[in-house]
């Protein structure tokens, strides 16, 4: 339920943050119309090319491909990014200092025991703890036991890190899937003009054809940018997975020793 609410959270702040980007450019509209009309009045004797601002030229992009299509490629931008976010956010939580850990962990069984150590992790966030705590929580019934549950459990938390992982994946085919069937649409719209003008006339089919492939530009750009974001999540997982690993193993030494030290 925390993850629903954290996705549903950072998808209305995109939202909501282009929504602001697209209102100041309603609202500057005015003051530049006023600007060129003062500009007419007043000759110059040379015209200085207008410089478009980019959030202007992307609206008038987003016009021209067609609401429906751009509007659906957008949402697959503003969703992906979420769920990215959203993992983000939990690998960066689960980030712990395995070292400092391990090292209050062999402390507390010198000082307390295993109830010690078991507080220890029960207090300390992450996957890291919650692996080790789930070992301690076995080591009555054996090293061989606590190894296993060790193990089966990390595999459970590297499951848990991968989460929502496919949805950015689907979001990444679909963009420019979608950004295609726009293209074909306006192509095959582009025949129809042409059909109905009949002539093949340049002005006609290069309108219908740019228009088209706007559709397929925006869709490989948003399936790029969330490309970026998941291998860039993969990578975080990778690291922590193999922290993950290197640490379990010290963990399973580390309860050798106190077993050596008890007998």
């Amino acid at each position: 339920m925390k993850k629903f609410f954290m996705i549903l959270a950072t998808t209305a702040l995109l939202a909501f943050s282009a929504n602001i980007a697209f209102a100041q450019d309603e609202a500057a509209a005015p003051a530049e119309a006023a600007t060129e009309q003062v500009a007419e009045a007043t000759p110059l004797a040379e015209e200085a090319p207008e410089e478009v601002p980019l959030t202007q030229a992307i609206k008038t992009k987003f016009i021209e491909g067609g609401a429906g299509f751009m509007s659906l490629i957008v949402l697959c931008l503003i969703i992906g990014l979420a769920f990215a976010i959203e993992r983000i956010l939990y690998l960066s939580f689960s980030k712990t200092n395995t070292d400092a850990l391990l090292a209050k962990v062999e402390a507390a069984l010198a000082e307390g025991g295993i109830e010690k150590a078991k507080e220890v992790c029960r207090n300390t966030r992450g996957p890291v703890a919650s692996i080790f705590y789930q070992g301690l929580l076995h080591y009555d019934q054996g090293i061989d036991v606590v190894e296993k549950n060790i193990v089966s459990y990390g595999s459970v938390q590297a499951s848990l890190m991968e989460n929502g992982l496919s949805w950015i994946a689907l979001f990444i085919a679909i963009a420019p899937s979608l950004g295609f069937l726009g293209t074909v649409i306006g192509m095959v719209q582009a025949f129809d003009d042409i059909q109905k003008a009949g002539d093949i006339s340049p002005n006609v089919v290069a309108g219908g054809m740019k228009v088209a492939l706007i559709t397929t530009v925006a869709g490989l750009i948003v399936a790029m940018i969330l490309q970026v974001f998941y291998n860039y999540i993969l990578s975080r997982i990778e690291a922590l997975t193999i922290d993950m690993e290197n640490s379990t193993i010290n963990m399973v030494d580390v309860l050798s020793k106190y077993e050596e030290k008890k007998k």
